[in-house]
């Protein structure tokens, strides 16, 4: 059901009209002035609001540049019995969606409602929530993202999701997916900082068989293989330079061409990106191309941190620890008060993400029907503060991994390259970047004679 606010300081009107909104199947909320009206929005997204021009205090217009600057997707109709030629053209200009004089038909109103509720994403048949399940919130903020979210589907444009790692990104790319006209589709998520980058290449346009050595038969990729659907690049500013060239090319030319082709394949797909990174710095830094971020980045959605949403924690607490029950078979119904309050006050420096993991780890050593503070405590303490990067992990395992070959070989570079399989230039530039030298390695020779 589609929730409309109405505001009005004529009580009459008010009801006159919210009867009539309430007989079409519309959710009503009413206030009686801009100033509750503001209160109201503050608290909870309507999917219309209807108000009158002339009020005392904050009058219909300038309630209309509140929520512009709070919800610029939100549509307005104004009413008034003060209607004339100029209002209704500055209003229009301003942004207005519908402009109507009182005494007013009521057939029109509700036409006009049906058309700025398929403005807004919400069609004559109230709210479709599906291709919204896996978002649980009460947060205004969360759901203008969600509303700008469902507005962008309907179109093709490139989206670029902007966000803490954890806020979830790709469940918003995967709802935006179902959103679209492109849901019957597939859906192709692809982490650029996950896989190496000697084979994204080949993983993204796919290669031709015997087009480098391993090549052994025809590989699709990836973005072919999402074709009529839906491309997600998370971690999209870690793609190498060399890659992003090729995937602009992609986006201008609309076809892909594999490793080792001579030919290009059309492809109609639409690419939603997403990054943790300030790509903003990296492209003063030449480390991204200016080209494409603005290939990709027509549409940009910013999901808050969970600390940002705190009246998001308890709803989203509650329907994780009803799934997490299910899946381990267990009878825990709820949270003690005191852990619940541990959960608001909680700082999340990993967001949704992280409170699924706590949720986790308390259901599976509770041993009650309710969760107690003490459990939530020790999670939330055995939780790191910050997680290490992907690239930070990476670069860890890979001076562990040099230190260990070095110390097998005794400090000899030769050896030690066959064993990892690199030759000996590319050998020492990795040794170089983690400041290793193999003399550090090399077995002392005892000055002493037997």
């Amino acid at each position: 059901m589609s929730t409309i606010l109405l505001v009005d300081d004529d009580p009459d009107i008010l009801k006159l009209v919210s009867l009539r909104l309430s007989a079409a199947g519309h959710g009503v909320r009413e206030a009686e002035s801009g100033e509750k009206a503001l209160a109201l929005l503050a608290t909870s997204r309507p999917d219309l609001v209807i108000t009158d021009l002339k009020m005392d205090g904050i009058d219909g217009l300038t309630l209309f540049d509140e929520i512009r600057k709070q919800v610029p997707t939100l549509p307005v109709i104004i009413l008034t019995a003060h209607g004339t030629i100029p209002d209704a053209v500055d209003a229009t200009r301003r942004g207005v969606f519908a402009f109507q004089s009182k005494p007013f038909d009521g057939k029109h109103l509700l036409d006009q409602v049906e058309q700025a509720l398929r403005f807004s994403g919400v069609g004559s048949g109230g709210h479709d929530e599906d291709w919204r399940r896996d978002f649980v919130t009460q947060s205004p903020r969360m759901e203008n993202v969600l509303r700008q979210a469902r507005l962008v589907a309907q179109s093709d444009a490139s989206v670029f999701l902007q966000g803490a790692s954890g806020t979830g990104k790709e469940l918003l790319a995967r709802a935006i997916h179902r959103a679209s006209r492109r849901s019957p589709g597939p859906f192709v998520a692809v982490n650029c900082a996950a896989i190496p980058e000697n084979l994204l290449e080949s993983e993204l346009f796919g290669h031709r068989k015997g087009s480098f050595t391993g090549a052994n038969y025809d590989h699709k990729g990836l973005i072919p293989a999402a074709d009529q659907g839906t491309l997600f690049l998370d971690e999209i500013g870690d793609m190498p330079s060399p890659l992003q060239a090729k995937l602009l090319r992609v986006l201008q030319d609309r076809e892909v061409r594999a490793v080792g082709a001579t030919v290009g394949t059309p492809v109609d797909v639409r690419i939603i990106s997403a990054t943790h990174r300030d790509l903003d710095a990296q492209m003063k830094e030449g480390r991204f191309r200016e080209d494409l971020y603005y290939r990709l980045n027509v549409v940009s959605l910013d999901l808050p941190p969970l600390s940002e949403r705190r009246e998001d924690i308890v709803p989203l607490a509650t329907h994780y620890l009803k799934a997490t029950t299910a899946r381990y078979a267990k009878n825990v119904q709820a949270f003690a008060p005191e852990a619940l309050q541990l959960l608001l006050a909680a700082p999340w420096p990993g967001n949704v993400r992280q409170l699924v993991n706590v949720i986790e780890q308390v259901v599976a050593l509770c041993a009650s029907g309710v969760v107690p503070a003490s459990l939530v405590q020790q999670a939330l303490k055995e939780e790191p503060a910050q997680l290490a990067s992907l690239e930070q992990a990476r670069g860890a395992f890979e001076r562990e991994y040099l230190i260990r070959i070095l110390r097998i070989t005794g400090g000899s570079v030769t050896q030690a390259a066959k064993l990892a399989q690199r030759n000996r230039t590319e050998f020492y530039k990795l040794l170089e970047r983690h400041k290793l030298e193999p003399k550090m390695f090399k077995p002392e020779r005892s000055s002493a004679r037997p």
